[in-house]
C-alpha cells in the first residue's frame, strides 16, 4: 500500500505540470510564467531528484526526472521567450 501511494502521488503531482508545458509549448507564450518562481521550482525540484537517488526511491525519482523535464521545458522558454512585458 505505501508503494500506490508512492507511485499515485508522483504522478498525480508529475502530471499537474502536463497543462502549462504543453500551454507554453504550443503557444510560445510565456508573458504570465513567472520566471524566478520556475528558477526556484526547478532547483527543488532537481534537489528531490538527488534525493531520491540518495535514498533509493523508485517513485521519487521517477517523478522528479519527469516534472524536471517539464520544468527545464517551461525555464528555457521562458529565459528564451522574446514576450514583451514579460513578467519575472
Amino acid at each position: 500500500m505505501e508503494s500506490f501511494v508512492g507511485y499515485f502521488a508522483a504522478f498525480l503531482t508529475t502530471v499537474s505540470f502536463l497543462p502549462q508545458v504543453l500551454l507554453v509549448v504550443l503557444t510560445k507564450k510565456t508573458r504570465d510564467v513567472s520566471r524566478n518562481m520556475y528558477i526556484v521550482l526547478t532547483l527543488g525540484v532537481f534537489l528531490w531528484l538527488v534525493y531520491g537517488f540518495m535514498k533509493s526511491d523508485l517513485p521519487i525519482i521517477l517523478a522528479n526526472t519527469i516534472t524536471l523535464l517539464f520544468t527545464l521545458t517551461i525555464l528555457i522558454l521562458k529565459l528564451t521567450s522574446k514576450d514583451e512585458d514579460s513578467i519575472t
